[in-house]
Order: structure tokens, then C-alpha cells, then sequence
């Protein structure tokens, strides 16, 4: 409390100073807690997923079959110069059911996020060159899934933890590896 003979702000000089980095990293870490990676992999798998299954579920009837008007598409607005048009829209197609699933499922996620990566390159140079907003996002999207995988929350990830997968073997590799001490 100020004294009537001590001005008010020699009180609040001597209160300690208000660290903002502490602050900053406190925040942080509550971000961390409430945003893991894995949640945040499953968001982006499922988000893209979502995007390129419809995408792919709007070029047939029924279960796979490929409508007139897909073959259309690829022959005119979608025409590619490197490959015929039925088997683009065969290629197109069909990997836009695959791809998807493997990647909500978090199966092969590194490939698939790759192939959705090339398949977002081919629209953009060949398709739809003023769209580079949109395919820029899911670029956004797609990179930290080639980078970091699935997450804890992909069957990769439970594979990866079985007997005799990669994990397993890199456990023994290091478990047989000679120590200083030694």
C-alpha cells in the first residue's frame, strides 16, 4: 500500500515485471496439450481426403463406374498432353477414391499424401493454372503428411510399433550395436 508519503507509481515500479517470453511459453504449451501433432495429421488427412473423394465420387454412378460425361471432361477441359483421355479419366478417377482412403485410413500416408501431391501439380500446370490459391492450400495440406507421416493416429503408426516393423528392427539393430563401454 502507498504511504501518503510515497507517490503510487514507486508501488507498482517495485512489482516484478510482467515477463511476456514466460507468458508466451506458457500459452504455448497449453496450445500443445490441447493441439497435438496426431490431431492435427488426422485433421489434414481427413480434410484432403474429403476434398479428392468427392472430387473423384462425382466422376462416376454407382460404386466405380466412370460416367460418359468423366471421358468427356478429360477429352476436352481436362485434357492432358501426355496421356489419352480414357486413361486419364480411368488414372484421375481411380485414385481419387485410393488415395483418400488410404489417407483417412493413415495407410502408406507418405505415399499417398505424395500422389495427391502430384495429381494437386497436374491440375494446377495443366488444368487449372489461375486456381494456384485453392491448390496452394491443399499443398499446405499435403506436405506435412509427406514430411511427418499419419501421426500416432494412423494404422502406419500401429504397423509401424508391430513385431518385425520398422521400429521393431530399428529396436534390435541398436539392442545388437557395440557401446563405448564395451
Amino acid at each position: 500500500m502507498p504511504t501518503p508519503d510515497a507517490p503510487l507509481h514507486a508501488e507498482l515500479i517495485a512489482m516484478p515485471a510482467l515477463n511476456v517470453s514466460i507468458l508466451h511459453k506458457r500459452f504455448l504449451d497449453i496450445l500443445t496439450r490441447l493441439l497435438p501433432q496426431s490431431l492435427l495429421l488426422l485433421v489434414a488427412r481427413v480434410s484432403i481426403a474429403a476434398i479428392f473423394f468427392q472430387s473423384g465420387r462425382t466422376k462416376v454412378e454407382g460404386w466405380l463406374t466412370i460416367t460418359p460425361g468423366t471421358y468427356d471432361l478429360f477429352s476436352g477441359e481436362y485434357a492432358l498432353p501426355f496421356i489419352a483421355p480414357h486413361i486419364a479419366a480411368q488414372a484421375a478417377t481411380y485414385s481419387e477414391h485410393i488415395f483418400p482412403i488410404l489417407l483417412i485410413l493413415g495407410l502408406f500416408t507418405r505415399p499417398a499424401a505424395i500422389a495427391v501431391l502430384g495429381m494437386t501439380g497436374v491440375i494446377q500446370i495443366f488444368v487449372y493454372p489461375d486456381a494456384w490459391p485453392t491448390h496452394l492450400g491443399w499443398t499446405a495440406i499435403l506436405l506435412p503428411l509427406v514430411g511427418r507421416g499419419g501421426g500416432a493416429w494412423s494404422l502406419d503408426h500401429h504397423i509401424q510399433k508391430m513385431p518385425g516393423g520398422q521400429a521393431a528392427r530399428h529396436k534390435s539393430r541398436d539392442e545388437n550395436r557395440p557401446t563405448r563401454e564395451e
